[in-house]
């Protein structure tokens, strides 16, 4: 049960280009979006389409897959925990981010 503490399973479309930074020592970080929909009916019987935004970032190996292989629009599964970040913004107002550390990656359409 330890395993499912912290553990985030999602599969949508990348809603932009992977940014990826490298850092002196070689390390690599990738940012990027996806969107997750869910489909439902509404009160009149009518489909409805809600998307969810979700703020990506991955490390190493992963992150040279995303760089390599991952594009906009592209369909993907990931695994990954849950991170809460306090940061101060240029305004000087605290701000909260929350984001989703991947740890696994399955591409599930080709690149175009």
């Amino acid at each position: 049960m330890k395993s499912l503490r912290n553990k985030v399973q999602l599969i949508g479309n990348l809603g932009q280009a992977p940014e990826i930074v490298t850092f002196e020592n070689g390390n690599k970080l990738a940012k990027f979006t996806l969107a997750t929909n869910e489909t439902f009916k509404n009160a009149k019987g009518e489909k409805q389409i809600e998307t969810q935004w979700h703020q990506l970032i991955a490390w190493g190996k992963v992150a040279d897959i995303i760089e390599n292989y991952v594009k906009k629009g592209q369909e993907i599964a990931i695994e990954g925990k849950i991170m809460y970040e306090t940061y101060e913004a240029k305004d000087g107002i605290r701000r909260h981010a929350t984001k989703i550390q991947v740890n696994e990656l399955v591409l599930l359409s080709k690149n175009k």
